[in-house]
């Protein structure tokens, strides 16, 4: 037996409903990662900082920052507790249902973790003098990658553009941010030995590449007061005497000797323009969730108003829109390449502003928007994916380092005025058809190397 059109009707009003609460329920998801990249931010800064200090008192024999590297370490203590109670209390609590598409996210969680067990142990070897500043530096390095990953996979989730954009102005931010610590690591190894080699100054200014790349990124994305306050930073009197200090090292000929107690001069002037960054990454964290948990209450607000809409449809005598009017809508698709049909009258917006087809319309239009609006924010991401991997192919391929594979990429790129994801994505097709996405043997991959160019032209 047929089923009448109230039926149909009451059908259509719950799945409506149903839409719109499972927007709000993504979004209150994604508040909750917006407060774990909160937390992520003030951790990987207190890690950056512990690194800096332990990094000065190890090349000085414990002579420089003893004291304040313990207390540093207590603040990173007190910035894992926060932490590790905040994924406990988000993921961990009795009940709780995971989406799939947090796989990646909860795996960079995991290996963040792990890494953070072992910490105390770093801790212990750097006490005892049993790790150089250039192993302990390494590891802190590591461990802070690996909970960047935390912040670009939160990122990668988001179901929300203006949040998503957001995500990656920040992830961006903080990345310059680690490259600027990173900088300020190698340069207290090169004033601890008095002297900078070719090899330290090659590093020196790729990691002031990396920022300029990074930052780029931020600028792309992030809003016109961050963009303000970033100018601000830069043009202040820590950054132009870093930037000073900066030349007096790229000056330096090959051994030339420079006096070690310059090493607090380098660390004071990086740290200060660090810190700076960091209180522009905490404005950009709290903007986050705001933004974030204004989103929440804009859909409930939404829902409210569905809700009560089709209350007043049903106590209330409303105009109709004509008949076959949904399945003559010349704004939804049809029959490829057919003209409007003129055999139903157009549909009048006026009256049709108090149906059920119109409140319809209007949610498939949102969310057709936001898609829109959210694909042209991940772009950015799906351009850091692609080198990621194809670095990765590189590394096990041709037995390269990190620092070899992303030079590699990126001299390629500049020789044939491509963007990084261009050579990325030819590296990938290549590494496909020879096998070596799958971790092939070196043999298989250097000859698809050596072609990239032609490959590409």
């Amino acid at each position: 037996m047929p089923r009448s059109s109230s039926t149909h009707s009451d059908d259509a009003e719950k799945f409506l409903l149903a839409a719109k609460r499972a927007e709000i329920q993504a979004l209150e998801r994604l508040v909750g990662s917006c407060e774990l990249v909160t937390t992520v931010s003030d951790l990987v800064h207190q890690l950056q900082r512990e690194r800096g200090i332990s990094n000065i008192y190890l090349v000085s024999t414990g002579f420089r920052f003893s004291a304040q590297r313990q207390e540093q370490i207590q603040n990173g203590r007190d910035s894992e507790e926060v932490f590790r109670r905040l994924l406990h209390n988000r993921y961990l609590r009795s009940g709780r249902d995971e989406s799939p598409r947090d796989m990646r996210l909860l795996n960079s969680i995991a290996y963040s973790l792990h890494g953070l067990d072992e910490l105390a142990n770093l801790r212990l070897h750097v006490d005892a003098f049993e790790v150089s500043a250039l192993e302990s530096t390494d590891a802190y390095c590591r461990l802070i990658a690996g909970l960047l990953s935390v912040v670009f996979e939160a990122a990668d989730v988001a179901d929300d553009p203006e949040v998503t954009r957001l995500l990656v102005a920040l992830f961006n931010f903080m990345q310059a941010k680690e490259f600027a610590g990173q900088e300020r690591a190698w340069g207290a190894i090169g004033f601890a030995g008095c002297r900078f080699d070719k090899k330290l100054h090659g590093r020196l200014a790729q990691l002031q590449d990396c920022q300029r790349g990074s930052l780029e990124l931020f600028v792309e994305f992030s809003g016109e007061a961050e963009q303000t306050r970033w100018q601000t930073i830069e043009g202040g009197e820590a950054s132009r005497d870093l930037q000073r200090l900066r030349q007096v090292i790229a000056g330096l000929k090959e051994g030339e000797p420079i006096a070690s107690e310059i090493s607090e001069v380098w660390y004071d002037l990086a740290t200060a323009r660090i810190d700076a960054m960091h209180c522009l990454e905490d404005a950009m964290a709290a903007r986050l969730l705001q933004v974030s948990r204004k989103r929440v209450a804009e859909a409930q607000s939404e829902l409210g108003y569905h809700y009560a809409q089709l209350q007043r449809m049903k106590s209330t005598e409303w105009t109709r829109p004509p008949a076959l009017a949904v399945l003559f809508d010349p704004e939804v698709p049809g029959l490829y390449g057919s003209a409007p049909s003129t055999a139903v009258p157009p549909l009048p917006g006026k009256n049709l502003a108090h149906s059920l087809y119109d409140l319809i319309r209007s949610q498939v239009a949102h969310i057709h928007r936001v898609s829109e609006e959210l694909e042209k924010t991940r772009r950015a991401l799906t351009e850091r994916k692609l080198v990621e991997r194809a670095k990765g192919i590189l590394m096990r391929s041709l037995r390269l380092s990190e620092e070899e594979a992303y030079r590699s990429m990126q001299t390629r790129a500049m020789e044939m005025n491509l963007k990084l994801a261009d050579v990325a994505e030819k590296i990938l097709q290549i590494g496909g058809r020879d096998g070596s996405a799958g971790g092939g043997t070196s043999g298989s991959v250097r000859p698809a190397a050596e072609t990239l160019a032609e490959e590409i032209r």
